[in-house]
């Protein structure tokens, strides 16, 4: 008998969301006679406590007697329970340095840490993880400021609303002047940006016509690798190389941005890889963005005037153009940034079935039979506590103290 335990979310912000969901716990009990799910309760999660009950799920505060432990966002160090395999989105990738203490701590507590974002196919796209809720609220919300700083029109809030189904209801009527949006990326992230883009009825155009045209309508474009960057000395783009070598790039969204209202970026991004554009280019009469929804999220990243973190409650700020602080959104000589590192928790109930659904497709059986699954391998950071030889990288990071 293996016993999976869903945690209490720790980290402030509370995050509302959940592996699995009661139905999806039930149906594995239904279907898995050799696993038990214990729910730890919570009185912050998006499902109560008594649903899990509803569904014949036990719910109890002590889950130290689980083999198996599934997270959303980092647990404290307080929290942690020594000797226990854990899965969550750890942030450690990247070398954070907010949570190298964590990282820390579960190699001194003998920790088998299994991170979501490292969980991938051979082809190296991700399995599982909220990317495509992200990019449906952060094009809402770009859509929404947007709204608000030109008095076009008006939308709901997102967390207001019971379901997604209730929020496409929302946009029967809505009528969206003739802008022109660009979407940057061709992940998950960006696949829910499209996603409004088009509720919205807001027109794809290809991005050399959208470069040279001006249009009667909305219309977007869609941003990929090959759009965005180019190699220094041949002029050229190669998907593989440029993961591998992305320092030997550089980027060519300036023209774009002369010609763009609002940017929805959804790209990957690291300290390596050239940002969008720098703070200086702001500063360019012909720079056009006044609305950006920085819906990847990286302070200071692809999106160079990303501040750092709002909130759910108030999720856009303004950057004035010339002393590049953060002010009041929707004033003169500013540009306004969404920024908000938990965009699913405004659709939670959503955002988490869409997760256990693919977790329980792809990555429930390898976990349960433990039987070298390649899969499950690539994604172990660590393994009772010691790094992996797939994150060997990371050595100075684990080693630092």
């Amino acid at each position: 008998m293996i016993r999976i335990g869903l945690i209490r979310e720790g980290k402030t912000p509370a995050d509302n969301r959940v592996a699995l969901t009661p139905a999806q716990c039930k149906w594995i009990h239904k279907n898995s006679t050799d696993v038990q799910i214990i729910v730890q309760s919570s009185p912050n999660r998006c499902f109560s406590d008594k649903e899990y009950r509803q569904a014949g799920i036990a719910v109890q505060d002590d889950v130290s007697a689980c083999d198996v432990l599934f997270g959303i966002k980092e647990v404290p160090v307080s929290q942690l329970i020594p000797g226990k395999t854990y899965l969550f989105f750890s942030h450690t990738r990247k070398k954070q340095p907010y949570n190298q203490a964590l990282f820390h701590a579960m190699m001194e507590q003998q920790i088998t840490l299994i991170d979501y974002e490292c969980l991938e196919h051979e082809d190296g796209q991700r399995i599982i993880g909220f990317g495509f809720f992200a990019g449906v609220v952060g094009a809402h919300n770009g859509m929404m400021a947007w709204g608000h700083r030109t008095g076009a029109y008006d939308l709901v809030r997102v967390h207001k609303q019971k379901s997604f189904h209730e929020l496409i209801h929302t946009y029967f009527g809505l009528r969206i002047p003739a802008i022109k949006i660009a979407v940057t990326g061709s992940g998950r992230v960006a696949h829910g940006i499209l996603e409004i883009m088009n509720l919205m009825g807001v027109h794809e155009v290809e991005p050399d016509e959208y470069l040279q045209r001006q249009y009667t309508y909305p219309v977007y474009t869609q941003l990929k690798g090959a759009d965005l960057y180019r190699h220094r000395s041949s002029g050229a783009y190669n998907r593989t190389h440029f993961h591998e070598q992305p320092e030997e790039y550089i980027g060519h969204f300036l023209p774009y941005a002369h010609q763009t209202d609002v940017l929805m970026n959804g790209i990957y991004w690291d300290t390596n890889i050239p940002r969008l554009f720098e703070e200086k280019d702001i500063l360019h009469p012909a720079f056009r963005i006044q609305t950006i929804a920085d819906i990847t999220d990286d302070a200071h990243g692809s999106v160079p005037i990303n501040l750092g973190d709002q909130t759910i409650d108030n999720p856009v700020y303004g950057v004035d153009k010339v002393t590049l602080q953060k002010t009041a959104p929707y004033l003169p000589g500013s540009i306004d940034v969404m920024a908000v590192g938990n965009l699913p928790n405004e659709l939670p109930r959503d955002a988490s079935r869409y997760f256990g659904e693919q977790l329980i497709k792809y990555i429930l059986e390898d976990l349960l039979r433990n039987q070298g699954s390649q899969v499950i391998q690539r994604a172990t950071m660590l393994d009772k506590g010691k790094l992996t030889t797939h994150f060997d990288y990371l050595h100075d990071y684990a080693k630092e103290r």
